[in-house]
């Protein structure tokens, strides 16, 4: 029985790695570790630990690191916190691979740790690109500690094997993400706007601005011009959903509560959790902001997505993503568009690049594989011949 540990950092996270920790648990061969971190713990996020024990996944650990501080140095502090707690947590648990997702800084510093304890790594979503955070050399510095990567498209398989990566364990199995759409059993919209206590309209959009950590306008800046540019648009309603734990990011969140505090038709959450999220996509007209989601799962459902500013810069996109920097005029012609009734319907022709089939049934065929044959954690740098 190999022992794989999933760490997970923060509510969307989780929804994307839900399905995969099922299927480790459920499969014969393999034992399940969990470990909640980051955002999960906070109050100020939601608790949202509490949302995994009710899905029925035991916590093996808990590893409380994220001080009540969203500054760089506070930021700087929650990853020493994080790389000294979790030497202690993999001591305990012996894990025989650890599953991490994406290019968050508390994954980068359990990955550390990982590598530091001689535990291998498979890394979920490498290669990508964005160009406006942190997060872009967060993910390449993750590839290079991971011995197994999934990607979510061919042209990231490709990015990761030119990162020095032997291609035999890079795997192209599409996005998660897409393949969790198809098999949740969504909320009709009677019993979404029950749930979430609001009446999706006409012209309705969701709304999720993350700090972008490398751009020097300040994020205060950056979304009072988003929010001017929507209370330009009449009739709109606005769902928004806030921002993560990252640098500023209670800047955004305490901007959006004042908002929607003077504003009808408009409602904040912390979290809306995988399932209301997906759900109320079936019923908005369209997504608005800088979340990957906008770009990886939002065009599955046939809806347009305008893309703000350089934090996804470099992203694969599907047709039906509109991109606009972080310019008043330009946001308020994009959201425009977006709500345009012609362009709605031709944006239902276009394909989600990220689709693929048995993505999660991959996953873990492949794990199963590369642990019976891989004793060693010794990797070798592959070299393309140019």
């Amino acid at each position: 029985m190999k022992k794989i540990c999933v760490v997970t950092g923060s509510r969307a996270e989780y929804g994307l790695l839900k399905p995969i920790m099922n299927a480790i648990k459920n499969d014969n061969q393999l034992v399940l570790q969990t470990i909640v971190t980051g955002a999960h713990l906070s109050t100020e996020f939601g608790l949202t630990y509490k949302n995994i024990e009710k899905d029925g996944f035991f916590i093996d650990e808990k590893v409380e690191m994220l001080l009540s501080s969203d500054t760089k140095i506070g930021i700087n502090k929650s990853i020493g916190l994080a790389i000294i707690s979790f030497g202690e947590v993999f001591e305990r648990l012996k894990p025989d691979l650890l599953v991490v997702l994406g290019d968050r800084y508390e994954i980068l510093a359990v990955s550390i740790c990982a590598m530091v304890c001689n535990i291998k790594i498979a890394h979920l979503h490498g290669g990508e690109i964005t160009e406006g955070a942190i997060d872009d050399a967060i993910r390449h510095c993750i590839t290079k500690m991971s011995h197994l990567h999934f990607t979510s498209t061919e042209e990231y398989k490709k990015r990761v094997i030119q990162l020095g990566e032997e291609p035999s364990t890079v795997f192209n199995v599409g996005a998660i993400g897409t393949e969790n759409i198809k098999k949740l059993k969504l909320l009709n919209k009677n019993e979404l706007e029950e749930k979430l206590n609001f009446k999706i309209k006409e012209n309705t959009i969701i709304l999720t601005f993350h700090p972008v950590t490398l751009e020097q306008k300040s994020s205060k800046d950056q979304f009072s011009i988003i929010l001017n540019a929507i209370s330009k648009i009449q009739n709109i309603n606005i769902i928004f959903t806030k921002a993560n734990a990252d640098t500023d990011g209670r800047i955004i969140n305490n901007m959006i509560d004042d908002y929607v505090s003077k504003n009808k038709n408009t409602i904040a959450f912390d979290t809306m959790g995988q399932l209301n999220y997906f759900s109320a996509l079936q019923f908005v007209d369209a997504v608005v902001g800088n979340s990957s989601s906008g770009i990886i799962e939002v065009p599955s459902f046939n809806i347009p997505t305008v893309n703000i500013g350089d934090r996804q810069k470099g992203r694969v996109c599907s047709k039906s993503v509109i991109n606009c920097s972080i310019d008043e005029n330009e946001i308020e012609k994009a959201i425009i568009l977006a709500l345009d009734k012609n362009f709605k319907n031709q944006v239902k022709n276009f394909k989600n690049p990220y689709e693929k089939q048995n993505t999660c049934e991959n996953i873990v065929l492949n794990i199963k594989q590369f642990l019976n044959q891989n004793t060693s954690n010794i990797k070798k740098f592959y070299d393309i011949n140019f």
